[in-house]
């Protein structure tokens, strides 16, 4: 948990799912430039842990910026290096539109919330 002028700023959890050989994260708060390098070392450990494919459940999150939308493609990048894939799910559509309006919607598997 990262913790910003009294207030939680992003809680992130990271877990491995041995059935599915896979890496759950899930995202509750804001991913901008307050909480974005402890997201990344905590992907960063995890995926030199693993090397395998990686679900960010984006349920709870409320804010993105652009350092956000970075440290993602930066995890996208490393993630294919060993040959496995990222997945963005439960976005909300207000998020949705700033990976659309950015392009990233071409550069990630998104599945969006209702």
């Amino acid at each position: 948990m990262i913790y910003y002028l009294g207030g939680v700023v992003l809680d992130i959890q990271v877990n491995f799912d041995d059935q599915k050989n896979k890496i759950l994260v899930t995202l509750n708060g804001d991913l901008d430039l307050n909480s974005v390098s402890e997201f990344k070392r905590r992907m960063d450990e995890a995926i030199e842990g693993h090397k395998t494919d990686v679900s960010i459940g984006c349920g709870e999150l409320r804010y993105i910026d652009s350092t956000g939308l970075g440290v993602l493609v930066s995890i996208l990048k490393k993630v294919k290096e060993y040959g496995g894939t990222m997945e963005i799910r439960d976005l909300k559509p207000y998020l949705f539109k700033i990976f659309d309006a950015t392009g990233l919607t071409n550069v990630f598997k998104i599945e969006v919330a209702e």
